[in-house]
């Protein structure tokens, strides 16, 4: 073999290290880059840098499993139709992000006309042209829990094996990162978190009585607190016994969180004693609330181990800033207040600070 020749080949060669060499080092940075924030927010932020600016998808999607529902959601999608695609829900198995869920493994299609898994009702519903997929499963301990999904390359190219294996690099960091954030927020949540009822509990809840006290305040906002209290719950203790009674606390607060907004806060005071804090409320709205929770207390069949129907009531106290206090203190004591006189006088009634005798 000449010396040219062999130079050549040692150039080539060269190359080719320096290019893997530059490859390895961007998929380091990729991997700090996700996996260093425990924030599911700034997780899911960093992914999407990462997959928008080296593959360039026109459209990408990062899908969710609902385990119970066995279906795919999107928690983010980067698309003209983002909000379209949002209300769609995938069955495992349907479509290449189904399929990919349910096997477990990765596809490429450099051709979406003519691919059989293609779910094509979905671009029909929502005007979009799918013409090159590639989908990875976001897998932690062998179980899938998610994908991402890259549509339609720059100029509508056609993606190849090498963006595959970079998806599959991402995806692998991205399983990690996600992971160990939403562990994290398991941790904190057990440490706010009321174990029985799965509402706040009274601790945490004070932190946040403090923080929207002082938003109203500043914002010049109403904010209503209510306490209630459920009556002769001691009896449901006595007669059923208290692994019964622990069921019956759990199940109502079940109920509160179905019957509360996103942004309004709930907790377990302590005993049988329940807390809400509803943000930019006034009296009107707050009793509101209250009626459809009263009557859904009423109504609900709580029942013993044995089948026998239990019937639980409560008793509501109710105080707003501004109309009735103007801090911390006197709205905890207003609210507090009227929930007593309605457990010292009728029982399974609702009383409002400004109308206590």
């Amino acid at each position: 073999m000449s010396t040219r020749n062999l130079k050549r080949q040692y150039s080539s060669l060269r190359a080719l290290m320096q290019q893997q060499s530059n490859e390895l080092a961007i998929m380091m940075d990729i991997g700090k880059a996700i996996t260093s924030s425990l924030n599911l927010d700034e997780v899911l932020q960093v992914i999407m840098g990462k997959v928008s600016a080296l593959l360039e998808p026109k459209q990408w999607s990062l899908l969710l499993v609902d385990q119970e529902a066995q279906e795919l959601y999107f928690e983010i999608v980067v698309s003209p139709v983002a909000e379209q695609l949002k209300t769609f829900r995938l069955k495992m198995g349907e479509g290449v992000a189904g399929w990919v869920a349910a096997h477990g493994e990765p596809m490429l299609v450099a051709d979406a006309k003519c691919h059989p898994q293609v779910a094509n009702y979905v671009d029909e519903q929502i005007s979009f042209t799918t013409n090159s997929i590639i989908c990875v499963p976001l897998t932690v301990k062998e179980q899938v829990f998610g994908v991402i999904e890259i549509v339609n390359g720059l100029a509508d190219r056609s993606y190849t094996e090498a963006d595959l294996a970079i998806l599959s690099t991402i995806a692998d960091f991205a399983a990690i990162a996600i992971d160990n954030a939403r562990s994290y927020a398991q941790v904190n949540a057990l440490v706010i978190t009321d174990d029985l009822t799965g509402l706040y509990n009274s601790r945490h809840f004070d932190t946040l009585l403090d923080q929207e006290v002082d938003r109203a305040r500043r914002y010049h906002a109403p904010l209503s607190l209510v306490f209630f209290d459920l009556d002769f719950f001691k009896k449901v203790n006595d007669t059923h016994g208290h692994l019964v009674g622990s069921r019956m606390l759990s199940e109502v607060g079940k109920l509160v969180k179905r019957h509360i907004r996103s942004v309004d806060l709930a907790a377990r005071f302590g005993g049988d004693e329940y807390v809400i804090l509803l943000p930019n409320t006034d009296k009107a709205g707050a009793l509101q609330l209250v009626s459809n929770l009263r009557k859904t207390l009423r109504e609900h069949q709580f029942r013993a181990d044995d089948g026998q129907a239990i019937s639980i009531t409560a008793s509501f106290g109710i105080a707003t800033i501004p109309e009735d206090a103007d801090s911390k203190l006197d709205l905890v004591r207003l609210a507090d207040k009227a929930m007593y006189y309605v457990k010292g006088t009728t029982r399974d009634g609702v009383q409002v600070a400004d109308a206590l005798p």
